[in-house]
């Protein structure tokens, strides 16, 4: 494929559009001579005179006339193709995020979404591991491992656990004292949320936090994912500590009692993360204004 050099094809397509070479000059942020210069190499190459001149005055030949159609069509595809792969298509937005944060938090929150930004149309990926950041996965993510180049990283929030039971459960232990009331009951532990450490880490460090020892002969019954143990608390099958962004207010009033106990950090921050070529997209802007605004309500 043997195209025409690239960068007199913009100066002409410029000063066909606007009329003058001047204020092609100054779209472009170059001096008006490198334009005529721009101009003239294509004029070499193609053999063609693309504008007529009269002294000051100029126009364009009946050939740059239909140049010019071809020319700006083409360059008007190739930008709108190129602002769609850096920038995604307007509107519409993939989050690709863990599925805990999206099932629980995120998606009872989308109608708050939709009401402050109609515009924008929001699928959601939802992953079980860590999401890779690509654009084959999707436009911004949600994430506690964020890239450490070329990404726009937003601060969320840090991951905090406490202890939650059923109601029924509640019912049984809540008049007993802490924290011994929890060590009779079945402790539901995530392997996940401490990688490569021993069983049951979530409730060591949740009882080194608050000064005290599990007792060796706790019931602990493990789960791969925060998910499933919090809905074995839900069914009264035992107590887990979950993540404070699991707990919405309909969860609090129908499924679950927070035990009034101390917190524990995991150490995960999560991040709100985009290409730093999306930085001036708004509808990521507006997203991740949004989600924000839900994080520190």
């Amino acid at each position: 494929m043997k195209l025409p050099p690239l960068r007199a094809l913009q100066c002409f397509e410029s000063v066909a559009r606007l009329n003058s070479f001047s204020k092609a000059a100054d779209q472009l942020n170059v001096t008006q001579s490198a334009v005529s210069h721009q101009v003239k190499l294509l004029e070499e190459y193609l053999g063609e005179p693309m504008f007529s001149r009269h002294g000051r005055s100029f126009a364009l030949t009946e050939v740059g006339e239909r140049y010019f159609e071809e020319v700006s069509h083409s360059l008007s595809n190739l930008s709108n193709a190129s602002q769609l792969i850096r920038e995604g298509q307007t509107g519409k937005i993939r989050l690709a995020l863990y599925s805990s944060v999206a099932v629980k938090w995120l998606i009872p929150r989308l109608d708050d979404l939709k009401q402050q930004y109609p515009e924008i149309e929001l699928s959601l990926n939802m992953m079980a591991d860590e999401p890779k950041c690509s654009d084959q996965v999707a436009d911004c993510f949600i994430t506690v491992k964020p890239p450490k180049t070329n990404f726009v990283v937003e601060f969320l929030y840090a991951e905090r656990l406490y202890p939650v039971c059923g109601h029924k459960l509640w019912q049984q232990i809540k008049d007993k004292p802490l924290p011994d009331a929890l060590w009779s009951q079945p402790l539901l532990s995530v392997q996940n949320l401490f990688p490569g450490e021993q069983l049951a880490e979530d409730w060591r460090r949740w009882a080194a936090q608050g000064g005290f020892e599990m007792p060796s002969n706790t019931k602990i019954n493990h789960f791969s994912h925060m998910l499933l143990a919090a809905e074995a608390a839900r069914y009264d099958q035992g107590i887990t500590l979950m993540n404070h962004y699991l707990m919405s207010d309909q969860d609090r009033q129908h499924n679950f009692v927070r035990i009034p106990m101390h917190e524990v950090l995991t150490g995960d921050n999560f991040y709100f993360v985009y290409k730093k070529s999306r930085a001036k997209q708004t509808d990521i802007i507006k997203l991740g204004r949004w989600l924000k605004q839900q994080c520190f309500e």
